[in-house]
């Protein structure tokens, strides 16, 4: 069953997939996919995959806000998960799920979950230098001299004197 979306007819512009995490990403992917005529056959089905996903997100708490539908065909609802551990706790969730799912027109008689773990921490960006006070690069200088001059610590030594040259 396709479900109505924000608009009706794919040449009435660029709209937002509901269900995706970004409104940028979802009107670029629209775009994309509106924008050649091989791609276009796909917007259905991302449009019913982020319908889905919203769904499933309005029925859910929202501890489970992470978990994304992978797939659904021939009503198995594949759902991914970042963890085991949350796995193990929307498996509790999963017939209270399915009986929302059927309450709102899908079609769903059993549910998959995969973990899939992904990167949920954003690398740390420094945007600004660390001040040393001068006694410590005189430190950092120091211990660059008396380290024992081995093969193993041959970088270590390069990357302690290039930092202490740095501060002075």
């Amino acid at each position: 069953m396709f479900r109505l979306m924000r608009f009706t007819s794919y040449n009435q512009g660029i709209g937002h997939i509901f269900g995706t995490k970004a409104r940028q990403t979802s009107v670029g992917a629209t775009a994309f996919l509106s924008g050649n005529a091989r791609m276009a056959s796909l917007l259905p089905t991302a449009m019913r995959m982020a319908s889905l996903q919203k769904d499933c997100a309005a029925a859910l708490p929202p501890m489970f806000g992470m978990c994304d539908v992978l797939s659904f065909e021939d009503t198995q609802l594949v759902l991914a998960t970042p963890t085991s551990a949350v796995a193990a706790k929307l498996k509790q969730q999963l017939p209270k799920l399915q009986a929302a799912l059927t309450k709102r027109g899908w079609q769903v008689t059993n549910i998959k979950l995969k973990v899939q773990v992904t990167r949920s921490i954003a690398p740390a960006v420094h945007t600004r230098q660390l001040d040393f006070p001068p006694t410590a690069v005189a430190a950092f200088a120091e211990l660059g001299d008396t380290l024992p001059a081995t093969p193993q610590n041959a970088t270590l030594i390069a990357a302690i004197k290039a930092m202490a040259a740095r501060r002075r």
